[in-house]
């Protein structure tokens, strides 16, 4: 069985102009791990899915390649997620305010 993962995982590190020894570094694992991965051979456990989002500045959706529905939102949700994704500059302040600062 080959895992599609290592297709994005690919993707993101080229992206982020990054070999593979760079992100095994960044990431605490050994290269042949990150080739592994992305050959499709095997996948990164759950435990270092955050550490690979935080190295290649993506989200576990993107890296995952999950789609999140919007469906469940009302408009005034939607306008409000828009608005935030749109003001990257405002975002830190937004989540400060509503206690979700990291």
């Amino acid at each position: 069985m080959k895992y599609e993962i290592g297709i994005r995982i690919r993707k993101y590190r080229e992206l982020r102009g990054l070999s593979q020894k760079e992100l095994a570094d960044l990431i605490g694992v050994s290269n042949s791990r990150v080739s592994n991965w992305e050959q499709g051979i095997n996948r990164p456990n759950a435990d270092i899915i955050s550490d690979l989002c935080r190295a290649l500045d993506v989200s576990p959706s993107e890296l995952l390649d999950i789609q999140i529905s919007t469906d469940n939102l009302n408009e005034q949700e939607r306008k409000l997620v828009s608005a935030y994704r749109s003001r990257p500059e405002l975002q830190e302040a937004v989540n400060i305010l509503l206690g979700i600062n990291d």
